[in-house]
């Protein structure tokens, strides 16, 4: 009962392009995406190339494998686009070969026969055409290599972020003002009045002292 309700897949060119294309937008959009990552990896690489060179060091790792995909997808949507360029001429040939199929008949009725001629490049035509569809399929059906990363290329890479970071951090040193503090007037110790202060105070207890003892020799002598 099943295969008698089962619906019947659309076969015709037209569909299979249309199919295509849909593929083609889904690897284009995966595409955008892959590269906004790696644009994000290179980031963090630079910006970690001096402070932490072992994030810095995952990030372009991440980075390569992500670029990896992408070499992937892109080989992806050349082949969509290979195998819609070839339904399309596929369909065009087969077009011009109904066509030619008709002008046979018109000639048929005109000669009283088919050339064979004409006939030997139709069947060229497909059979190339067959050729180059089979070419496709078998490119499409193989795997995709490993990925290899090379140590050496992402040092190299790690030391010229690291530099650009580094040159980047002295560019900003020498362009930052040197200021001095300002030194209120008022903090200033008055040196010279602190020091006259001391003598003036010094001589007047004198002065008392002298006054005190002239004081107690009158007395003494008053009472002799």
């Amino acid at each position: 009962m099943d295969l008698f309700f089962k619906k019947k897949v659309d076969d015709s060119p037209k569909a299979a392009i249309i199919k295509l294309r849909e593929t083609k937008d889904m690897l284009d959009k995966r595409e955008r995406h892959l590269q906004t990552q790696i644009d994000n990896q290179l980031k963090t690489a630079r910006a970690n190339a001096v402070k932490n060179k072992r994030l810095a060091m995952a990030a372009l790792k991440r980075k390569k494998t992500l670029e990896t995909q992408m070499e992937n997808i892109s080989n992806q949507i050349l082949a969509v686009d290979t195998q819609i360029m070839t339904i399309e001429s596929s369909n065009l040939n087969a077009e011009a070969f109904k066509a030619m199929q008709q002008a046979s008949l018109a000639m048929k009725k005109i000669h009283k026969g088919v050339s064979i001629d004409k006939v030997d490049q139709v069947t060229d035509d497909i059979n190339e055409q067959m050729s180059v569809s089979k070419e496709i399929s078998e490119a499409m059906t193989s795997g995709f290599g490993m990925i290899d990363m090379d140590e050496d290329e992402l040092n190299a890479e790690l030391e010229e972020l690291e530099q650009l970071e580094l040159d980047e951090q002295l560019l900003g040193a020498e362009r930052t003002p040197v200021s001095l503090p300002q030194i209120p007037v008022s903090s200033v110790p008055q040196t010279s009045k602190a020091m006259s202060s001391p003598p003036n105070k010094a001589v007047s207890q004198q002065d008392e002292d002298d006054e005190e003892l002239k004081q107690l020799r009158e007395s003494m002598g008053m009472l002799a």
